[in-house]
């Protein structure tokens, strides 16, 4: 069963509720603002819970902060050149807000809305989150009917993303949920051991907005085929697409075919012993390492990589970049469903 409360309330006074998945001992909360997952236990070594990822313990923070820490991140993640795209020669001119460009859905993402719940499955252990985008939301096209499942059964967190529009529109969600697999607030992610499925990474320019080409990561401090610790080559300044960031804010294509369901990513805490696979059937993938990270958080103060973000993802900008969107198309037809998912399994040894 999940176990329902009453989190906080947000500036304008609406209650926003935080929902209990237990799982032995394994344990997700997940808010109703933003779908937010605002804590998740899971065992380490010992078989002691361990809280693994970034947050906060009240809403106000959640409302300030100009991240998407633990939240759905919609209509389209991450990055559209100069707030621009034009689908079947109609321009659209989305809310700038990231220096002349269009971030994480705008001024008011998915992350700060509030959705309708209800708890699905035969043990009512799902969690199912609605809300419809109306047409002109940050100055995208069409009314977005939403929907978001969070389950938590034998160690594995499993996000489901569904939406369809009445308008051809895009569509481009994630979760910005934030790792430390040593626990949230318990220093850096520098000795982290990760391995990412990917051959190539999308390049960018100064704004972090890549323009359609592809960059083999085979020598260079984005080779993660293999494992290597975080912190390993992140100080590498003579490679600008990690020297302007001062750390990892980039984005992999998969070694995948379309639509099939894998294992894209692989990460371990070295003092916690736990280890988290990330699987989806998404093309692509963000590695954001919080480079200029400076909050208090649930249990500390939060600084630079104090934690990591794997997210799941059609490549950013692809709407502007026919050679991105046909590694997965972020435009959707009028009544098309969007239907992925994203499992997030952990072990320890």
């Amino acid at each position: 069963m999940i176990h329902s409360s009453i989190f906080g309330k947000t500036a304008d006074g609406s209650n926003v509720m935080a929902f209990r998945i237990k799982d032995g001992v394994n344990e997700a909360v997940i808010l109703s603002m933003g779908g937010i997952v605002q804590s998740l236990r899971v065992a380490d070594k010992r078989g002691y819970p361990v809280d693994v990822v970034l947050g906060y313990n009240d809403i106000a923070s959640y409302e300030r902060s100009p991240q998407c820490i633990g939240g759905i991140v919609g209509r389209c993640a991450n990055r559209i050149e100069n707030g621009h795209m034009c689908i079947d020669g109609v321009d659209y001119d989305l809310y700038k807000n990231d220096g002349g460009h269009h971030l994480h859905g705008g001024n008011c993402g998915f992350d700060k809305k509030l959705w309708n719940y209800v708890f699905e499955g035969s043990d009512g252990n799902t969690l199912a989150l609605s809300m419809t985008s109306p047409d002109g939301d940050e100055n995208y096209p069409g009314n977005l009917n939403v929907q978001i499942r969070y389950s938590l059964v034998d160690g594995e967190l499993r996000i489901e993303y569904a939406a369809m529009a009445d308008r051809k529109t895009v569509i481009n969600m994630t979760n910005q949920i934030s790792f430390n697999l040593n626990g949230e607030a318990e220093g850096d992610v520098l000795d982290h051991m990760l391995t990412i499925n990917a051959d190539k990474i999308t390049p960018t320019d100064d704004a972090l907005i890549p323009h359609g080409s592809f960059r083999n990561v085979s020598g260079t401090p984005f080779d993660f085929r293999t494992p290597h610790k975080v912190g390993e080559r992140i100080g590498e300044t003579s490679d600008p697409d990690i020297a302007r960031q001062g750390g990892y804010d980039v984005n992999y294509l998969l070694n995948k075919r379309p639509n099939e369901f894998v294992k894209a990513a692989e990460v371990s805490g070295e003092q916690s012993g736990i280890t988290m696979e990330v699987l989806t059937n998404k093309p692509a993938l963000q590695l954001y390492t919080y480079n200029r990270m400076d909050a208090m958080g649930k249990s500390g103060h939060y600084g630079a990589h104090a934690g990591l973000c794997l997210e799941t993802q059609f490549i950013p900008n692809a709407v502007n970049c026919p050679s991105y969107a046909m590694h997965g198309d972020p435009v959707y037809d009028k009544n098309k469903i969007y239907h992925f998912a994203t499992t997030y399994k952990f072990s320890h040894k």
